[in-house]
Protein backbone atom coordinates (compact mmCIF):
# COMPACT_ATOMS: atom_id res chain seq x y z
CA UNK A 1 0.00 0.00 0.00
CA UNK A 2 0.79 3.76 -0.66
CA UNK A 3 2.54 6.06 2.42
CA UNK A 4 -0.23 8.46 2.51
CA UNK A 5 2.00 11.50 4.81
CA UNK A 6 0.16 13.26 7.79
CA UNK A 7 -3.53 14.60 7.56
CA UNK A 8 -3.65 18.45 6.67
CA UNK A 9 -1.02 17.93 4.02
CA UNK A 10 -1.74 19.33 0.81
CA UNK A 11 -1.32 16.42 -1.66
CA UNK A 12 -2.54 15.31 -5.26
CA UNK A 13 -3.80 11.51 -5.41
CA UNK A 14 -4.22 9.41 -8.36
CA UNK A 15 -6.07 6.51 -7.25
CA UNK A 16 -8.53 3.96 -8.20
CA UNK A 17 -12.37 4.07 -9.25
CA UNK A 18 -14.73 1.47 -8.54
CA UNK A 19 -15.44 -1.84 -10.62
CA UNK A 20 -16.82 -0.66 -14.42
CA UNK A 21 -16.12 3.06 -13.45
CA UNK A 22 -15.48 5.45 -16.73
CA UNK A 23 -12.64 6.30 -16.74
CA UNK A 24 -10.79 3.82 -14.26
CA UNK A 25 -8.95 6.12 -12.20
CA UNK A 26 -9.10 9.57 -11.12
CA UNK A 27 -6.90 12.49 -9.31
CA UNK A 28 -7.45 14.51 -6.47
CA UNK A 29 -6.39 17.28 -5.41
CA UNK A 30 -6.57 18.89 -1.66
CA UNK A 31 -5.83 18.36 1.88
CA UNK A 32 -5.48 15.23 3.34
CA UNK A 33 -8.76 14.37 6.19
CA UNK A 34 -8.41 10.96 6.80
CA UNK A 35 -5.54 8.89 6.19
CA UNK A 36 -7.31 5.41 7.02
CA UNK A 37 -8.95 3.40 6.48
CA UNK A 38 -11.04 5.77 4.11
CA UNK A 39 -8.73 8.22 2.53
CA UNK A 40 -10.99 11.79 2.60
CA UNK A 41 -9.59 14.74 0.32
CA UNK A 42 -10.86 18.29 1.02
CA UNK A 43 -10.32 20.01 -2.26
CA UNK A 44 -10.13 23.84 -3.10
CA UNK A 45 -13.85 24.12 -3.68
CA UNK A 46 -14.90 23.02 -0.50
CA UNK A 47 -15.72 19.11 -1.98
CA UNK A 48 -14.75 15.92 -0.46
CA UNK A 49 -13.61 12.73 -1.89
CA UNK A 50 -13.57 10.01 -0.34
CA UNK A 51 -11.50 6.79 -1.76
CA UNK A 52 -10.41 3.57 0.23
CA UNK A 53 -6.76 3.68 1.27
CA UNK A 54 -6.14 0.66 -1.02
CA UNK A 55 -7.04 2.11 -3.70
CA UNK A 56 -4.74 5.03 -4.08
CA UNK A 57 -1.84 4.22 -7.08
CA UNK A 58 0.62 7.53 -6.22
CA UNK A 59 0.93 10.27 -4.39
CA UNK A 60 2.56 13.59 -4.48
CA UNK A 61 3.02 16.09 -1.59
CA UNK A 62 2.34 20.02 -2.52
CA UNK A 63 2.89 23.15 -1.31
CA UNK A 64 -0.10 24.36 1.45
CA UNK A 65 -1.10 27.08 -1.28
CA UNK A 66 -0.12 27.40 -5.01
CA UNK A 67 3.14 29.26 -5.19
CA UNK A 68 6.07 29.63 -6.90
CA UNK A 69 9.94 28.16 -5.82
CA UNK A 70 11.38 31.49 -6.08
CA UNK A 71 9.04 32.59 -3.45
CA UNK A 72 9.40 29.56 -1.52
CA UNK A 73 13.37 30.21 -1.89
CA UNK A 74 13.22 33.83 -1.17
CA UNK A 75 11.24 33.36 2.37
CA UNK A 76 13.89 30.22 3.30
CA UNK A 77 16.52 32.05 2.76
CA UNK A 78 15.43 34.88 4.94
CA UNK A 79 14.58 32.67 7.33
CA UNK A 80 18.07 30.84 7.28
CA UNK A 81 20.30 34.03 7.68
CA UNK A 82 17.80 34.81 10.89
CA UNK A 83 18.04 31.97 12.58
CA UNK A 84 21.50 30.97 11.37
CA UNK A 85 23.67 29.02 14.70
CA UNK A 86 27.23 30.65 15.46
CA UNK A 87 28.93 29.11 12.48
CA UNK A 88 27.94 28.94 8.67
CA UNK A 89 29.26 27.72 5.75
CA UNK A 90 28.27 27.74 1.58
CA UNK A 91 28.84 24.69 0.08
CA UNK A 92 27.69 24.31 -3.50
CA UNK A 93 24.61 26.46 -3.17
CA UNK A 94 23.79 24.62 0.85
CA UNK A 95 23.82 26.50 3.33
CA UNK A 96 25.05 24.84 6.77
CA UNK A 97 24.53 26.03 9.91
CA UNK A 98 26.28 24.84 13.23
CA UNK A 99 25.07 25.99 16.66
CA UNK A 100 25.88 23.85 19.74
CA UNK A 101 23.71 21.11 18.48
CA UNK A 102 21.01 23.37 20.26
CA UNK A 103 17.59 23.42 17.64
CA UNK A 104 17.52 21.50 14.53
CA UNK A 105 16.86 25.08 12.81
CA UNK A 106 20.25 26.47 14.34
CA UNK A 107 21.94 22.90 13.12
CA UNK A 108 20.91 21.74 9.69
CA UNK A 109 21.67 22.64 5.75
CA UNK A 110 19.26 24.04 3.42
CA UNK A 111 19.48 24.21 0.19
CA UNK A 112 19.34 27.73 -0.96
CA UNK A 113 20.75 28.28 -4.67
CA UNK A 114 18.85 26.95 -7.66
CA UNK A 115 20.82 23.81 -8.76
CA UNK A 116 21.67 22.63 -5.11
CA UNK A 117 21.29 19.21 -5.07
CA UNK A 118 21.30 15.75 -3.14
CA UNK A 119 24.93 15.42 -4.30
CA UNK A 120 26.33 17.56 -1.63
CA UNK A 121 25.26 15.33 1.01
CA UNK A 122 28.51 13.35 1.92
CA UNK A 123 30.16 17.10 2.12
CA UNK A 124 27.86 17.82 4.29
CA UNK A 125 27.78 14.94 6.56
CA UNK A 126 31.94 15.29 6.64
CA UNK A 127 31.13 19.36 7.65
CA UNK A 128 29.14 17.64 10.74
CA UNK A 129 31.00 15.05 11.46
CA UNK A 130 34.14 17.31 12.10
CA UNK A 131 31.64 19.59 14.56
CA UNK A 132 31.00 16.03 16.46
CA UNK A 133 27.06 17.37 15.68
CA UNK A 134 24.15 15.30 13.68
CA UNK A 135 24.19 15.24 10.22
CA UNK A 136 20.46 17.08 9.32
CA UNK A 137 18.97 18.66 6.07
CA UNK A 138 16.53 20.90 5.96
CA UNK A 139 13.92 20.46 2.84
CA UNK A 140 11.20 22.96 1.74
CA UNK A 141 9.24 21.77 -0.18
CA UNK A 142 9.57 21.68 -4.05
CA UNK A 143 13.49 22.53 -3.95
CA UNK A 144 14.72 19.24 -3.21
CA UNK A 145 12.66 16.22 -4.24
CA UNK A 146 11.86 14.04 -1.30
CA UNK A 147 10.07 10.58 -1.50
CA UNK A 148 6.86 9.90 0.50
CA UNK A 149 8.63 7.07 2.19
CA UNK A 150 11.79 8.89 3.22
CA UNK A 151 12.09 9.03 7.15
CA UNK A 152 11.02 12.43 8.51
CA UNK A 153 12.48 14.22 12.00
CA UNK A 154 10.19 17.24 11.99
CA UNK A 155 7.84 19.09 9.54
CA UNK A 156 6.99 22.30 9.84
CA UNK A 157 5.05 25.13 8.33
CA UNK A 158 5.76 28.30 6.74
CA UNK A 159 3.39 30.61 7.79
CA UNK A 160 3.50 33.94 5.74
CA UNK A 161 1.79 37.67 5.89
CA UNK A 162 2.01 40.72 4.07
CA UNK A 163 2.71 43.34 6.95
CA UNK A 164 0.92 46.11 4.21
CA UNK A 165 -2.29 44.27 6.17
CA UNK A 166 -1.53 44.93 9.94
CA UNK A 167 -3.82 47.42 11.12
CA UNK A 168 -2.45 50.62 13.52
CA UNK A 169 -5.20 48.56 16.21
CA UNK A 170 -3.36 45.11 16.15
CA UNK A 171 0.42 47.42 16.54
CA UNK A 172 -0.38 48.77 19.60
CA UNK A 173 0.47 46.50 22.41
CA UNK A 174 1.57 47.41 26.47
CA UNK A 175 3.28 46.10 29.05
CA UNK A 176 6.04 44.67 26.52
CA UNK A 177 9.78 45.71 26.48
CA UNK A 178 11.93 45.11 23.23
CA UNK A 179 15.50 44.38 24.16
CA UNK A 180 18.61 43.34 21.83
CA UNK A 181 19.79 41.08 23.62
CA UNK A 182 17.78 38.34 25.98
CA UNK A 183 16.91 39.04 29.48
CA UNK A 184 17.33 36.58 32.32
CA UNK A 185 13.42 37.29 32.63
CA UNK A 186 13.00 36.66 28.96
CA UNK A 187 15.35 33.13 29.39
CA UNK A 188 13.34 31.72 32.33
CA UNK A 189 10.16 32.45 30.45
CA UNK A 190 11.33 30.86 27.09
CA UNK A 191 12.50 27.94 29.66
CA UNK A 192 14.41 26.06 26.44
CA UNK A 193 17.96 25.08 27.00
CA UNK A 194 18.70 27.45 23.61
CA UNK A 195 22.53 29.67 24.36
CA UNK A 196 22.78 32.95 24.49
CA UNK A 197 24.66 33.20 21.75
CA UNK A 198 22.47 31.03 19.26
CA UNK A 199 19.66 32.74 19.98
CA UNK A 200 20.79 36.84 19.13
CA UNK A 201 22.47 35.06 16.10
CA UNK A 202 21.40 37.00 13.01
CA UNK A 203 23.50 37.26 9.73
CA UNK A 204 23.50 40.51 8.15
CA UNK A 205 20.40 41.61 10.06
CA UNK A 206 18.55 43.09 12.95
CA UNK A 207 17.26 41.53 15.80
CA UNK A 208 14.63 41.87 19.08
CA UNK A 209 13.94 40.41 22.39
CA UNK A 210 9.79 40.64 23.40
CA UNK A 211 9.29 40.59 27.21
CA UNK A 212 5.70 40.82 28.63
CA UNK A 213 6.80 40.66 32.39
CA UNK A 214 6.11 36.78 33.77
CA UNK A 215 3.55 36.51 30.84
CA UNK A 216 5.17 36.10 27.43
CA UNK A 217 8.29 36.72 25.18
CA UNK A 218 8.99 36.41 21.82
CA UNK A 219 12.17 36.77 19.00
CA UNK A 220 11.74 39.15 15.85
CA UNK A 221 14.73 39.53 13.21
CA UNK A 222 14.34 41.36 9.92
CA UNK A 223 16.82 39.99 7.28
CA UNK A 224 16.33 40.44 3.77
CA UNK A 225 15.86 37.62 0.83
CA UNK A 226 17.97 38.11 -2.49
CA UNK A 227 15.07 39.51 -4.22
CA UNK A 228 15.52 42.55 -2.22
CA UNK A 229 12.70 41.68 0.07
CA UNK A 230 12.78 42.31 3.40
CA UNK A 231 11.02 39.42 6.12
CA UNK A 232 10.39 39.88 9.63
CA UNK A 233 10.40 36.93 10.92
CA UNK A 234 8.71 35.66 14.28
CA UNK A 235 9.96 32.92 16.44
CA UNK A 236 10.54 31.61 20.17
CA UNK A 237 7.29 32.62 21.03
CA UNK A 238 6.25 31.16 24.35
CA UNK A 239 4.05 32.20 27.41
CA UNK A 240 4.38 31.17 31.46
CA UNK A 241 2.60 27.89 32.39
CA UNK A 242 0.10 30.60 34.28
CA UNK A 243 -0.56 32.99 32.16
CA UNK A 244 -3.68 33.41 30.17
CA UNK A 245 -1.96 32.24 27.05
CA UNK A 246 -3.27 33.67 23.45
CA UNK A 247 -4.10 37.30 24.61
CA UNK A 248 -0.30 37.63 26.25
CA UNK A 249 1.48 36.12 23.56
CA UNK A 250 -0.14 38.05 20.82
CA UNK A 251 0.19 41.23 22.77
CA UNK A 252 4.20 40.10 22.30
CA UNK A 253 3.79 39.49 18.50
CA UNK A 254 1.69 42.73 17.87
CA UNK A 255 5.00 44.69 19.53
CA UNK A 256 7.13 42.70 17.22
CA UNK A 257 5.06 43.70 14.20
CA UNK A 258 5.78 46.88 14.94
CA UNK A 259 9.18 47.20 15.42
CA UNK A 260 9.57 44.49 12.40
CA UNK A 261 7.65 47.17 10.29
CA UNK A 262 9.63 50.27 11.85
CA UNK A 263 12.65 48.42 10.38
CA UNK A 264 11.34 47.98 6.88
CA UNK A 265 9.89 44.94 7.08
CA UNK A 266 7.12 44.52 4.16
CA UNK A 267 6.52 40.38 4.25
CA UNK A 268 6.52 38.43 7.70
CA UNK A 269 6.20 35.07 8.44
CA UNK A 270 6.35 32.26 10.99
CA UNK A 271 7.83 29.00 11.13
CA UNK A 272 5.41 26.21 13.55
CA UNK A 273 6.60 22.56 14.02
CA UNK A 274 3.62 20.42 13.32
CA UNK A 275 2.08 17.72 14.80
CA UNK A 276 2.96 18.38 18.37
CA UNK A 277 0.30 19.96 21.27
CA UNK A 278 1.13 23.22 20.85
CA UNK A 279 0.80 23.23 16.95
CA UNK A 280 -2.78 24.17 17.05
CA UNK A 281 -2.48 27.09 19.26
CA UNK A 282 0.16 28.47 17.31
CA UNK A 283 -1.25 27.79 13.97
CA UNK A 284 -4.51 29.91 15.38
CA UNK A 285 -2.33 32.39 17.14
CA UNK A 286 -0.31 33.55 13.52
CA UNK A 287 -3.63 33.05 11.56
CA UNK A 288 -5.49 35.43 14.15
CA UNK A 289 -2.44 37.85 12.62
CA UNK A 290 -3.16 37.47 9.29
CA UNK A 291 -0.43 34.43 8.70
CA UNK A 292 -1.94 32.14 6.60
CA UNK A 293 0.69 28.61 5.13
CA UNK A 294 2.50 28.77 2.04
CA UNK A 295 4.37 25.74 2.13
CA UNK A 296 6.42 23.08 4.48
CA UNK A 297 9.70 22.39 5.24
CA UNK A 298 11.19 18.79 6.60
CA UNK A 299 13.93 17.97 8.70
CA UNK A 300 15.91 14.44 8.05
CA UNK A 301 18.86 13.11 8.82
CA UNK A 302 21.87 13.23 5.98
CA UNK A 303 23.35 9.53 5.18
CA UNK A 304 26.20 9.28 2.63
CA UNK A 305 25.15 7.90 -0.49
Amino acid sequence: MVTLPRVGTRVSVRYRRPPGSVPALSDAVGHLLQVDPVVRVQTRQGDVVEFAAADVLTVRRLTDVPVRNSQIRAVEHAAALAWPGVQQDWVDGWLLRAGHGATMRANSAVPLAIGASMNTVPAIVDWYTQRGLIPRLAIPDRLIPLGIDTPIECETRMMVCDLAHVTLASRSASNVTLASRPSREWLDCYARDVPVDVLAAVVGGDIVFALRADAAVGRASVTQAPDGTRWLGLSAVRVAPDSRGKGHAKAVCAALLAWGIDHGATRGYAQVVDGNAETAAAVGLFGSLGFTAQHRCRYLRAAPR
